[in-house]
């Protein structure tokens, strides 16, 4: 007798990026999964279209599931719930690997709730769910003497910032279910978008900052977050969803957390020096204040290109690593590699640049903004 496929729960669709390009490496990499999208009244139309894109034999292997991740028992009748946790097999929650695009007001509810109806699904009678994967991020912690780990004391600190509260709180919901259920905990750092296509998320706020760099005036010297020698964590998009699906689909993963990042991060310095060059601007020198970055990424007519959040710039300037030990070992030998900034970063500019048209702010609206600089007493190069 033929064994029916597996059956995987996907969350996210249809806004989520991540959630698109996991459903994308799923068909892929699992030729015989069958893959069940819970996807809410709102999105299902959009939702439809996205499948109407695949082709015919991958459109037959998904499902659109009408349902609300964030309600008691995804809204579905008591029948169909029990009827779905039966079906199941894999679930990939993908709500919480990204803040773009969800209202504050609205975070707790979306984050945290979303993820207790996954778990309680995993964890429900008769449930046939034998890997659920919560995609986390790395940017939710604060760093200990510098370092983020995979283990559970990263967590001990609290957020890394308010932005960051309910998030970090979905993922302290998922440890406390993982003597229930068989998880796997998968933390990209900062997801920049698919290194091979440009394509980014608009929604987050990486994209705001390139979108600035790429479209503010020539004039102005965009400066670069902190002293320029740290760190800059990006991972492109399809380097996490390729790594994290290797890892999720690895045995070993069960009951751990992995970090998916660029274990060979390229300074601040030298990724802003790309942007630049991309966009084909002048540089900024490197180390001015924080306070004098923060003002120009808010000084009046850059608001037009999106609002790039405090809390980002100042993980941009944080100094930090992160351990990624875990996910190395379960790498190993795959030859699954992160891609470097320097092949992917251009491509990314240019597309921004097809898909607006630079600014012609005036001129005197940059002095304007290097007045006030100076009342900083920052240099302002323009």
């Amino acid at each position: 007798m033929t064994e029916a496929p597996e059956v995987c729960l996907l969350t996210g669709l249809p806004d989520g990026f991540l959630a698109r390009k996991l459903l994308d490496q799923l068909l892929i990499a699992h030729p015989k999964l069958s893959i069940l999208c819970l996807v809410n009244d709102a999105g299902f139309d959009r939702a439809h279209a996205l499948l109407s894109q695949l082709s015919a034999h991958d459109g037959e292997r998904v499902e659109l599931l009408r349902g609300d991740v964030t309600a008691m028992d995804f809204g579905l009748s008591g029948a169909s719930y029990l009827d779905l946790a039966a079906r199941v097999n894999i679930i990939h929650h993908c709500m919480c690997a990204s803040q773009g695009g969800v209202a504050r007001d609205s975070e707790r509810r979306i984050f945290v709730g979303s993820t207790g109806e996954v778990l309680e699904l995993a964890a429900a009678r008769g449930s046939k769910v034998r890997r659920v994967v919560h995609w986390s991020s790395a940017r939710l912690f604060k760093p200990q003497n510098g370092r983020v780990t995979e283990s559970e004391n990263s967590c001990e600190s609290g957020p890394r910032s308010r932005d960051d509260e309910a998030r970090f709180r979905a993922e302290l919901l998922a440890r406390e279910f993982a003597k229930r259920v068989p998880l796997t905990i998968l933390r990209p750092s900062i997801i920049v978008g698919d290194s091979r296509t440009g394509e980014m998320d608009r929604s987050e706020p990486i994209y705001a900052l390139l979108q600035l760099i790429v479209n503010s005036p020539h004039e102005l010297r965009i400066p670069i977050p902190g002293s320029g020698t740290q760190a800059c964590h990006l991972v492109p998009l399809d380097y996490v969803v390729e790594a994290g699906l290797a890892v999720a689909d690895h045995p070993d993963s069960v009951g751990r957390t992995f970090q998916i990042v660029d274990e060979r991060p390229t300074s601040m310095a030298r990724v802003f020096e790309l942007l630049n060059e991309a966009a084909e601007r002048m540089p900024a020198p490197p180390g001015l204040a924080r306070n004098l970055t923060a003002l120009l990424f808010n000084a009046p007519g850059l608001e037009r290109f999106g609002q790039v959040p405090r809390s980002f710039l100042d993980l941009l300037a944080a100094d930090l690593t992160y351990d990624a030990r875990n996910t190395r070992e379960l790498l190993a030998g795959t030859g699954i590699e992160c891609p470097s900034p320097t092949n992917y970063l251009t491509l990314m500019v240019n597309r921004i640049k097809r898909e607006q048209p630079p600014s012609t702010r005036p001129a005197r609206r940059i002095r304007r903004d290097h007045a006030a600089a100076e009342e900083l007493d920052d240099p302002l190069d323009v």
